[in-house]
């Protein structure tokens, strides 16, 4: 029978040629030189910034806040919280001075930096215990803030006999104290570390207190502290390490200081 001729089917296209990628260009030593610069500069400058105004971390180093921080506590501090001026870290220079959103309340820890001449870029943690306006006093190591007797389950007295105060410390607490004190008669007024008062908190200005009354150098012996000087609160201990013998504190970790 007659037909059409068969005819054979297409052959499939042949499979392509895998081709390699292109080779990446190599920079040279100058430009990947260049390149780490530019990254360990953003990174400063992204540090530079969170330690100067966000968050610092801090060491205790004296027992003036036992038990509620211990010496070799280490903490991160909340400097957004009450605003401040940035600083340029290990230099003392600071600058731009930035609003907070809280203001320092009564009994809480609050970091500070000094009020000494001799010491005017140290950073101390104590307890605010009045604000401006408040009538603050102490009778025999308990202190009275507005008439009212403070219920401090906090304070700790290590002394195991009265301590008995140099004479130029006792006339330092007179000098300042005096300007606010309002006890009837300022000529028979002699106070102490144990027994002051009463006196007024100016206006912009606080009065701290270590929670280790018996080893702690605040408000009692220099005076109030001025606003400005408060830089900010404690987040929480990150680490905590004992020097005798050596160990870490594992049950530390991550507490807020109360």
């Amino acid at each position: 029978m007659g037909g059409a001729p068969l005819t054979p089917p297409p052959r499939p296209p042949p499979p392509p040629t895998p081709t390699r990628p292109a080779a990446p260009v190599r920079k040279s030593l100058k430009e990947e030189a260049i390149s780490w610069a530019k990254a360990i500069a953003v990174a400063f400058f992204i540090w530079l910034f969170l330690r100067a105004y966000l968050v610092e971390a801090f060491r205790i180093p004296s027992a003036s806040m036992e038990n509620t921080l211990l010496v070799g506590d280490f903490l991160f501090v909340n400097k957004v919280a009450f605003g401040g001026e940035m600083e340029i870290p290990f230099t003392g220079i600071h600058f731009l001075r930035l609003p907070g959103y809280a203001t320092p309340q009564r009994g809480e820890v609050v970091v500070f930096r000094s009020v000494e001449d001799s010491t005017p870029n140290l950073n101390i943690v104590k307890r605010l215990m009045g604000a401006p306006g408040d009538t603050l006093q102490m009778v025999r190591d308990t202190v009275i803030r507005n008439g009212v007797r403070l219920d401090e389950l906090y304070a700790l007295h290590t002394a195991l006999t009265p301590v008995r105060e140099e004479e130029f410390r006792l006339r330092q607490i007179r000098a300042w104290q005096l300007p606010d004190y309002i006890g009837r008669d300022t000529a028979r007024y002699h106070p102490t570390t144990h027994d002051w008062g009463p006196i007024v908190i100016p206006a912009g200005h606080y009065f701290v207190m270590g929670d280790n009354r018996d080893e702690s150098y605040d408000s009692r012996f220099w005076g109030f502290l001025p606003r400005p000087h408060i830089r900010g609160r404690p987040l929480f201990i990150y680490m905590s390490v004992a020097t005798d013998p050596f160990r870490i504190r594992w049950n530390r970790l991550f507490r807020h200081p109360r």
